[in-house]
């Protein structure tokens, strides 16, 4: 049997950052699932009323939950997506083959130290007011979603992918609800799943000092590096596709 996929998007995207990906890895014979977290993509929840890490990760849960007995996936997270893919390697840990960090933050507590905070944080400061924020709750109380301007996307985000591709994220991009990076981890049931990273050598969002010293302070079992901007789906798909196949093969193998 191929291996199932399931893809995990970025914070402020959805399932449809990944329809190259998906294209090219169903066409292989892979079964491939790509899923909304809540209030991202086509889900229509009202982004400033997801209250919690756990209710924006809520679609990924019941994803699990029905998932039948003897399948497993490999699960695949970009971006802000890494932090889901830790949280389901702790609640789900034999549920899942082996967890792909893609430009993500790779934190085995989460962000529970000033020192998770500063690998996996992104630091835009360099392009100026890059952010959005959301105030659900009025403009006296903290933001409640955050997105990147759209006149800043291109540069940050997709500055080696076809124009095409920046063009149709620039029309599906939503806020993110500030909750889907409050999440911290205990335990130790995340290493008991395999880890693979997958270094973008010219990102923007997530430098590349930052990915290797994640790399180096909690060790994958393999690390592959493609020549992309932070949207490896975009930039290099046909790169990216071809690693996702490898990681698969050496699973089969």
């Amino acid at each position: 049997m191929m291996a199932h996929f399931v893809l995990v998007h970025g914070l402020s995207q959805g399932a449809w950052c990944w329809y190259k990906v998906r294209c090219l890895l169903e066409t292989a014979g892979y079964k491939v699932t790509c899923l909304d977290l809540k209030s991202a993509g086509i889900d229509r929840s009202d982004p400033d009323e997801v209250s919690s890490f756990e209710d924006y990760n809520h679609p990924l849960i019941n994803f699990f939950s029905n998932l039948p007995e003897n399948e497993k996936v490999i699960l695949v997270g970009h971006s802000a997506g890494g932090v889901s893919v830790t949280y389901a390697t702790y609640k789900f840990t034999e549920k899942i083959q082996v967890a792909v960090y893609v430009a993500a933050p790779m934190l085995k507590q989460g962000f529970s130290t000033e020192q998770d905070i500063k690998d996996g944080t992104p630091d835009l400061s360099e392009y100026g007011d890059v952010n959005e924020y959301g105030y659900g709750f009025g403009p006296d109380q903290p933001p409640t979603t955050v997105m990147v301007k759209s006149e800043f996307q291109r540069e940050i985000l997709y500055h080696m992918s076809p124009l095409e591709d920046s063009t149709l994220a620039s029309m599906l991009t939503r806020p993110g609800p500030r909750t889907a990076g409050a999440a911290k981890f205990i335990g130790d049931e995340a290493d008991k799943v395999p880890r693979v990273y997958i270094k973008t050598l010219h990102d923007r969002v997530l430098k590349r000092e930052q990915q290797e010293h994640m790399i180096t302070r909690w060790p994958p079992s393999q690390v592959f590096s493609v020549e992309s901007d932070h949207s490896p789906f975009f930039s290099a798909p046909f790169v990216f596709t071809g690693l996702l196949a490898k990681i698969a093969s050496s699973i089969e193998m």
